[in-house]
């Protein structure tokens, strides 16, 4: 079982370095990755963090296994985003590859549905992004990252349009409209909302819209030769943003991946 182990970085914290308060950590040595027993080190900077990032056990994540490079985090935007709530809360964690064509038994035994992701939490595997990523604004609050209610769902109609407009095989059956109208309330709304779901702060919806933008961008482009339109600016300008996070640098799918992830539903 190949795994890797992940504190976030120095940089990481300072994009949301307003809301931390607490603790002053030592300069010192940090081992930041491994894998298998390859590891590599950067230096930690002095800086303030609040208490929720002074977790040291790093928390246990199954994630789908690249299946274009051995050892690298696979396709999958649910789990994108997981790890990008870990990061932006600065939570320091430990992927656990899972070969998804061929499920070893350790995971079967702990995901009897064989789905990822998966998260230890309080000596419990907990499955669902849903999920997961609620009972990680429950156990570390700072920084907040819930989206107000009224804003939640936000975006949510886009992956679905995406998706149909991926599979279809007809031009003119309006699956291309119907997601350009998903995007283009999504760019209204940000016009007179953003730059972010929650207006100037990043949250949860963005979390979990993100992957999916990223899918969108990679397989339409890929299998379509389609783009999201120019005029569409304030859309542009929100994919640019979150995929410049490092955050989002970190736990990104190889392009790769992401092509030969959604092969199956285009072919098929």
């Amino acid at each position: 079982m190949s795994t890797v182990k992940i504190t976030p970085s120095a940089a990481s914290f300072a994009t949301s370095i307003k809301h931390l308060a607490g603790i002053q950590l030592p300069r010192r040595q940090n081992t930041i990755f491994t894998s298998n027993s390859t590891k590599f080190r950067a230096p930690r900077r002095g800086f303030t963090v609040s208490m929720a990032a002074s977790v040291e056990t790093p928390l246990e994540v199954c994630v789908k296994q690249s299946i274009t490079t051995p050892n690298k985090l696979g396709d999958c935007p649910f789990t994108q985003r997981v790890l990008l709530t870990l990061e932006e809360k600065h939570l320091p964690y430990d992927m656990k590859f899972v070969d998804l064509s061929n499920k070893p038994d350790w995971f079967l035994k702990i995901s009897p549905e064989g789905k990822v992701p998966l998260i230890k939490l309080d000596e419990k595997w907990v499955p669902d992004s849903d999920v997961i990523t609620q009972a990680l604004e429950e156990k570390f609050p700072e920084p907040p990252l819930t989206t107000p209610p009224e804003k939640a769902s936000v975006g949510s109609k886009i992956f679905p349009k995406f998706v149909a407009f991926l599979k279809s095989k007809d031009s003119g059956d309006g699956t291309e409209q119907a997601l350009l109208d998903e995007l283009t309330a999504f760019n209204d709304y940000l016009k007179e909302n953003g730059p972010f779901i929650n207006g100037n702060e990043v949250s949860a919806a963005d979390l979990s819209l993100g992957p999916k933008l990223y899918h969108l961008e990679i397989a339409l482009g890929n299998y379509k030769n389609w783009s999201i339109p120019d005029s569409l600016s304030y859309v542009k300008s929100y994919m640019k943003s979150i995929f410049s996070r490092d955050s989002f640098i970190n736990t990104r799918a190889l392009k790769e991946d992401v092509i030969e992830g959604w092969r199956p539903k285009v072919m098929g």
